[in-house]
């Protein structure tokens, strides 16, 4: 909701400040919808880049178990206290996993809680590690969380990696997609220009100039998206089991 009405706000005040400069409301409105989709973008990124930084914790939160576990606490009290030394961003779930294990006592069932909540191929092979430990008190817990905290951020560092060098093909392509409206910007500020682009030729070149900017960046992401990992322990294979 606070996406949207940012766009919103961002959107009407380019139209009365574009309007304001070219006296042209065709350009104005084009314009509206091009900052309009920059804005929502952008704050969609943030998103995902919270996401990101969600993925990145897990090697850290591994760390952690394996040093309380080495210290000789309880798994569930190894998991608790991620709720005060864990990750920044991952203390309030682990503040609600402590919760629920002080409500009923089960620590399998805040655990498939936790699970849930983050529906996540790296967190839910941890999870499943514990919930596998847990029922079968088998002593290979350490191991196989060195195991798993290695291969998560050999993950991590080739996502990285690739990520980079999408996002130098990416700038290029975001600047040669802004760079007509620039030029376009600064042509508006004549009155002939302003003029040309108010008749309906002018308007629906306009259209077709936005509609081919936005094909031409869904296109580009779509290339340059990374393919997400499958999760394995999904809620409806462990029913079935």
């Amino acid at each position: 909701m606070k996406i949207k009405l940012r766009t919103v706000a961002s959107s009407c005040f380019t139209i009365v400040i574009i309007y304001l400069a070219t006296e042209s409301i065709a350009i104005a409105l084009a314009f509206g919808a091009l900052i309009a989709g920059i804005t929502f973008i952008t704050l969609r990124s943030k998103n995902l880049k919270n996401e990101s930084a969600l993925v990145a914790a897990w090697p850290e939160v591994i760390d952690h178990l394996i040093s309380g576990i080495q210290s000789g606490l309880s798994l569930a009290e190894s998991l608790a206290g991620l709720s005060t030394r864990g990750p920044e961003i991952l203390r309030p779930a682990f503040t609600e996993f402590r919760s629920s294990l002080y409500r009923h006592g089960d620590v399998g069932e805040a655990i498939k809680e936790l699970k849930d909540l983050f529906q996540h191929h790296g967190s839910d092979q941890i999870f499943e590690a514990l919930l596998i430990s847990k029922a079968l008190g088998g002593g290979e817990l350490l191991g196989i969380l060195r195991t798993l905290g290695d291969f998560l951020r050999q993950d991590l560092a080739l996502r990285r990696e690739i990520e980079v060098k999408h996002g130098w093909i990416k700038n290029s392509a975001h600047l040669s997609a802004v760079a007509p409206w620039i030029l376009l910007l600064l042509l508006s500020t004549q009155p002939s220009t302003a003029m040309a682009y108010s008749t309906s030729t002018g308007a629906s070149i306009l259209i077709v100039g936005l509609l081919m900017t936005g094909i031409a960046y869904l296109w580009m992401n779509r290339l340059g998206r990374l393919p997400a990992a499958p999760r394995i322990f999904t809620g409806k294979q462990d029913r079935s089991r």
